[in-house]
C-alpha cells in the first residue's frame, strides 16, 4: 500500500496504463485501476476526477511549462521560433516519460471518449499559448493562427516520434517546424 499522496498517484496512473492497454480503456472500471494500484476507490477519486484524466494529468504543469518558455523567449524571435522554442521544452517532458507518453498517445488514438477530451485539451493550450503570444505584442489574429499551426506541428511530431522512435522527438519537432515553414514558402 502505497503511503504517499505521490506514490499512490504514480501507481494509480502506472494501473490505469496497464489495464487500458490490456482491457481497452472502456473496459476498465476505477474500481479495478484502483484495486491493481493496492488502495481503494475512494483514493483514486481523490486524486483524479474520473478515469479519463489518469491520462491527462499534468495539463496544467504542461500550460505552465509552454507559457512560461513563451514568455522568456528572446524578443527577437518570430512567434513560430517562439513555439518551436516552447515545443521542444514539452518535448523533454514527454522523452523523459517516454514509458508513459507512448502508450498513453496509443491509447487516445484508439479511444474516441479520450480523443474528444485529447481535443478539448489541446484547444485550452493552445488559446494559452495564443494569449502568451498576445502578451508579447503578436496582434490578436496572428497569435491565434500561430497557436493553432505551432500546436498541429507539435501533435504531428509527437506522432512521428511515436511511429518513429529511432529520432528525437527533437529532430521530429524540428522536421514539422521545416515542413511548415516550407508549406508557407510555396506558392
Amino acid at each position: 500500500m502505497p503511503r504517499s499522496g505521490a506514490e499512490a498517484r504514480r501507481r494509480l496512473q502506472r494501473a490505469a496504463l496497464e489495464l487500458y492497454q490490456e482491457r481497452g480503456f472502456d473496459q476498465t472500471t476505477t474500481a479495478e485501476i484502483a484495486a491493481r494500484a493496492g488502495v481503494n476507490e475512494r483514493t483514486f477519486f481523490r486524486h483524479f476526477p474520473d478515469k479519463r484524466e489518469v491520462l491527462f494529468d499534468g495539463e496544467a504543469d504542461l500550460r505552465a511549462a509552454l507559457t512560461q518558455e513563451v514568455a522568456d523567449a528572446p524578443e527577437d524571435l518570430r512567434p513560430l521560433d517562439v513555439l518551436l522554442r516552447a515545443f521542444r521544452k514539452a518535448g523533454r517532458i514527454l522523452e523523459d516519460n517516454r514509458p508513459f507518453s507512448e502508450p498513453r498517445l496509443k491509447i487516445i488514438a484508439v479511444t474516441p471518449a479520450l480523443r474528444e477530451r485529447d481535443l478539448a485539451k489541446a484547444a485550452s493550450l493552445t488559446e494559452a499559448l495564443a494569449e502568451a503570444l498576445r502578451q508579447r505584442g503578436v496582434p490578436d489574429r496572428l497569435a491565434g493562427l500561430a497557436a493553432h499551426t505551432g500546436w498541429a506541428a507539435f501533435h504531428q511530431a509527437a506522432q512521428a516520434w511515436i511511429d518513429d522512435p529511432s529520432q528525437s522527438l527533437d529532430a521530429h519537432l524540428t522536421q514539422a517546424f521545416t515542413d511548415l515553414r516550407a508549406l508557407s514558402a510555396t506558392g
